[in-house]
């Protein structure tokens, strides 16, 4: 189609004679031969049907193959065979989609090469009435209408191409369920220092002292699943100060969570995650390192500064038989960062 740029020039110091003059207009094949039309027509539903099985395809081989198969392809190397169908497959349906768009438009769409001169900005309703019923006229000869079998197997097409969008969530891990909410803290778990995993008594930590900390069982459980996830959320510090420096803590009213002015925090900021571990003896503060969130754990560990708005959960622990820190159970409230469903 040739713009309403050719006309002007065309015409421009000419009167009515073109000074550019369009070549005559050459018909397809497809114009004039009804057979070819069809052959063209069923070209095009021919790749959209493909592009549909390849889909289909894409599915099975994400279901069936293992993901620890493996294939040698020569000078490319050794390649995980899941993913080279899954690319295969899904790269390939898209290509068919667009080649068979491309068909469509060159040998089944009106071919009518048209000129339109220039107008100034601001169209009057005419104009957009005429624009309207070039839309209109635009989808009729489109054959988008006519040609139910072009039409019905790219509509196919469409409605499988996302499939593997949303086949392909899966690989983003289960559902957290309660996990967010819930960490291995367990009445009676052994607080150890993290690292060393030594147990700790009282009699270990003098006023001022700050530990980083860990249940007990943490190290065998990492080793059962294999990841970090229980070690980020059931990290914690551990700090003494004088009894009667505790102001406030967050146990139920008239109950204690420290034990002889021990007390038991998460590690993790409420912000947005960071491990914290500055404390200021002679405040009290602890300090995050990242956007200077100040928390006041002898005030239940409230915020003081900064831009997070929810105060570090505290951990409530006593000593066992053997005289050794344990919790009382897990966090009575979330751990970690704040997000739209946490308070």
């Amino acid at each position: 189609m040739s713009s309403d740029h050719g006309k002007t020039l065309s015409t421009a110091e000419h009167g009515d004679e073109p000074a550019f003059p369009l070549p005559a207009h050459r018909h397809r094949l497809t114009d004039t031969s009804p057979r070819a039309a069809r052959r063209a027509e069923r070209q095009v539903a021919g790749m959209f049907v493909l592009s549909a099985l390849l889909i289909v395809a894409f599915i099975a081989a994400y279901v069936a193959i293992p993901t620890s198969t493996f294939v040698n392809l020569g000078v490319i190397g050794i390649v995980q065979l899941s993913n080279l169908i899954l690319g295969a497959t899904f790269g390939l349906s898209i290509l068919l989609i667009g080649i068979g768009a491309i068909q469509w438009a060159k040998k089944l769409m009106s071919d009518e090469e048209v000129t339109d001169e220039r107008h100034p900005l601001g169209s009057p309703q005419e104009d957009r009435d005429e624009a309207l019923a070039a839309f209109q006229m635009g989808v009729t000869e489109s054959g988008f209408v006519e040609r139910k079998i072009v039409r019905r197997t790219l509509i196919g097409a469409l409605a499988l191409f996302p499939v593997p969008l949303i086949v392909l969530l899966k690989d983003m891990g289960p559902l957290p369920g309660d996990s967010l909410r819930n960490t291995i803290w367990r009445k009676g778990s052994r607080i150890v220092i993290d690292v060393t995993g030594q147990p700790v008594k009282p009699q270990d930590m003098g006023v001022g002292t700050l530990i980083s900390a860990s249940p007990e069982d943490l190290n065998t459980i990492q080793e059962e699943q294999g990841n970090q996830n229980e070690r980020a959320k059931a990290s914690i510090i551990l700090v003494r100060m004088a009894p009667d420096e505790i102001r406030s803590q967050q146990s139920p009213k008239g109950a204690t969570w420290d034990y002889q002015g021990i007390l038991a925090f998460s590690k993790i900021c409420t912000h947005v995650g960071c491990p914290i571990a500055l404390y200021q003896k002679a405040t009290h503060h602890l300090l995050c390192p990242c956007h200077q969130s100040t928390f006041d754990l002898a005030d239940s560990g409230n915020v003081v500064f900064g831009p997070a708005n929810r105060r570090m959960p505290q951990l409530p622990i006593t000593v066992d038989s053997e005289g050794y820190l344990v919790a009382q159970g897990d966090f009575q409230e979330p751990v970690g960062p704040s997000f739209w469903e946490r308070g």
